[in-house]
């Protein structure tokens, strides 16, 4: 591997999973009614550095806002981040806009959004896979800040045991965009369900790129730099890997250049929605995603703010409400042994009735 090849330990970051889920007294109420009986509630968003047209995390989350607003009647204000010293910058644009909820998305807008809430205690926000944490990532409650968080490691076991039984090398392996809790929680969850699946089988499918025990692995640096995640993939080819889940938002697409380069028959797990909606255009090479109901998340978050239902509770997806899940195999289902399908379901209701515990560090329930 080269050496821009990021190893990173999360003992600093790990810190931020010790994610408060118990609400506080609810903020105020942000939806205001004039006397036509229109409502003043204006929800709004703020995206990270892919925007909202990314067809990936930043536009499902913002489909949901856009969803509830046309269910209340009321028009969404959205403010786009080219950089990262923008996201406070259009924080308190949007607020100074008159927006009653503020949804930003995703870990990097954590510290932007818990100086806006503390200064502007009368607009709730919305932190999208995150929670607000002090400087030195101790746990914060604010009354205004509403965590959304996804137990993704409970899907990610279901794609990792997929994964196991699809290999035909007998080496799987992950990378991430950064090391957030967001990302690691995937590959966390992606280790336990190859694991998992070397135990029922005899199997000895050897994991690259993720070391839970401790806590490092591979990282881009970033969720858009489509050379280094040509260059990672790269170096997990030449380890034998041949089915690779990317958890670095749209960089799957170089790692799908780089097995189109070397003619490789591999597959790819998607993270976040469905890839094979999203980028059709490499249908044949996606084994599965691991999905992250944003939309859903989000219209539901929304429309509870805009009926001054708003408080301070993390809503957190499982696999159990929806909030999380695995896309279908699509074109790889006639690849697949119908016997490791049905293995997967019965996982998938293993540990939604609790007798296949999943756990990571990183996830929101801890």
């Amino acid at each position: 591997m080269q050496s821009s090849t990021k190893v990173t330990s999360l003992t600093a970051m790990g810190a931020l999973a010790a994610l408060l889920l118990s609400g506080c007294a609810a903020a105020p109420d942000p939806a205001a009614t004039s006397e036509s009986g229109a409502s003043d509630f204006v929800p709004c968003a703020v995206s990270d550095l892919t925007g909202f047209d990314d067809n990936d995390f930043n536009e499902l989350t913002y489909d949901g806002v856009k969803a509830a607003a046309e269910t209340l009647g009321v028009e969404t204000k959205a403010s786009e981040s080219a950089s990262e010293d923008q996201y406070s910058g259009n924080i308190e644009a949007l607020v100074a806009e008159g927006c009653n909820l503020v949804v930003t998305v995703g870990f990097a807008l954590a510290t932007a959004t818990r100086d806006a809430a503390k200064v502007d205690t009368d607009v709730n926000f919305a932190l999208i896979d995150s929670a607000v944490t002090n400087d030195d990532f101790s746990p914060l409650v604010l009354d205004n800040v509403k965590p959304v968080l996804f137990d993704t490691a409970q899907a990610a076991v279901l794609a990792g045991y997929l994964a196991a039984g699809a290999t035909k090398t007998g080496v799987v392996g992950t990378y991430g965009g950064m090391p957030f809790p967001s990302v690691t929680v995937f590959m966390d969850g992606f280790v336990d369900g190859v694991a998992h699946y070397n135990e029922v089988h005899g199997a000895s499918v050897k994991v690259v790129g993720w070391d839970k025990a401790a806590q490092n692995g591979l990282f881009v640096g970033s969720f858009d730099d489509q050379n280094q995640a040509k260059t990672i993939t790269s170096g997990l080819l030449d380890q034998g890997v041949d089915v690779i889940m990317p958890v670095a938002g749209t960089l799957f697409k170089a790692s799908i250049e780089a097995m189109k380069d070397r003619d490789s028959q591999g597959a790819i797990i998607g993270v976040n929605s469905d890839a094979f909606v999203s980028s059709p255009e490499y249908k044949e090479y996606y084994l599965t995603s691991v999905l992250k109901n944003l939309t859903t998340a989000a219209k539901e978050v929304t429309l509870a703010a805009g009926k001054g239902e708003f408080d301070n509770t993390a809503y957190i997806g499982t696999l159990e409400n929806d909030g999380v899940g695995i896309a279908p195999t699509h074109e790889w289902e006639s690849k697949l042994d119908p016997a490791l399908l049905a293995e997967v379901d019965q996982l998938k209701a293993d540990i939604i009735s609790g007798a296949f515990v999943v756990d990571s560090p990183s996830s929101p329930k801890n």
